[in-house]
């Protein structure tokens, strides 16, 4: 017997297709245009981002936003102003018993973020952003260190691309 054949079938169809034309109006695609006829894209080309210390990962995720608000290179009179604060920290979890050496590490961040009217008044959204990358160390130095910068460019990344959909979403909700 097929799920076309079972009784009630034509009752779930029904509930089904209720159930879309209820939502149809509640969903809103996040690049479409805004409800005030502005386009998201402007309104993300908008943003300057603050200089973000502390170090390298800071000089990475500086970077990583700036390309991922205003990927054109054009210059534009800032509407917004994100400030990014970092915390990172590196765990060793995995030691070797027989040289009492770690054999990898991770790297954890941690990206408190505000986005604010470049004017100055409240703040339009903000929150924490996270990532974790590994990886493996070895006897080598000059490898471990490479390593290390590789996984604070995977976490600038990540760390970008969630703070870059979380703005997004909040422009675009807000209109």
């Amino acid at each position: 017997m097929s799920w076309r054949e079972r009784p009630g079938s034509q009752l779930l169809k029904g509930l089904a297709l209720a159930l879309a034309l209820a939502l149809g109006g509640c969903l809103q695609p996040l690049y479409g245009p805004l409800a005030n006829g502005g386009s998201l894209e402007s309104e993300l080309q908008a943003i300057a981002v603050n200089p973000i210390l502390p170090d390298r990962i800071g000089h990475y995720l500086e970077n990583e936003l700036a390309f991922a608000f205003n990927g054109t290179g054009s210059t534009v009179v800032p509407k917004y102003r994100l400030t990014v604060t970092l915390r990172e920290r590196v765990q060793t979890p995995v030691i070797d018993t027989v040289s009492a050496r770690a054999t990898a590490a991770t790297v954890i961040v941690d990206a408190d973020y505000i986005l604010a009217p470049a004017a100055g008044g409240e703040a339009i959204t903000k929150g924490t952003a996270f990532s974790v990358a590994s990886y493996d160390r070895t006897s080598q130095r000059i490898s471990n260190v490479q390593a290390a910068r590789d996984a604070e460019t995977r976490n600038a990344k990540v760390i970008a691309d969630a703070i870059r959909t979380r703005v997004a979403a909040a422009l675009a909700s807000r209109g």
